[in-house]
């Protein structure tokens, strides 16, 4: 699995569950919140923005604050952050304001299993 970016990990997480991984949102437009995101899923009618943080360290409570800006400045709700691990802080902050939090050992543990 090693030779897999979290990102191509993600996307492939996200489609097993049912997902439409569009890569391409809000690339074609001069909008750079949108373009802080890695990609968008989509479900039935909702869409959610994807932002992979892809550290060999400690998610903090900053970086799922400016997650959660990012996706309002764009108009969309309950983005969803990938990252390897996340700090107590980041994980309280991120269920009050209903930000999903993906783990790499998550996708990992589901990727293996299908």
């Amino acid at each position: 699995m090693s030779q897999h970016s979290l990102i191509k990990l993600a996307m492939r997480y996200f489609t097993r569950r049912g997902y439409t991984v569009d890569r391409e949102f809000g690339k074609e437009e001069d909008d750079a919140p949108a373009r802080k995101f890695d990609f968008v899923v989509r479900k039935g009618s909702e869409i959610y923005p994807v932002w992979v943080k892809d550290w060999n360290r400690t998610v903090g409570v900053n970086v799922v604050i400016s997650v959660d800006k990012a996706s309002r400045d764009i108009g969309l709700f309950n983005p969803i952050l990938v990252a390897n691990k996340f700090s107590e802080h980041a994980r309280a902050y991120a269920n009050r304001k209903g930000i999903r939090l993906v783990a790499k050992s998550d996708i990992l543990r589901e990727v293996r299993a299908l």
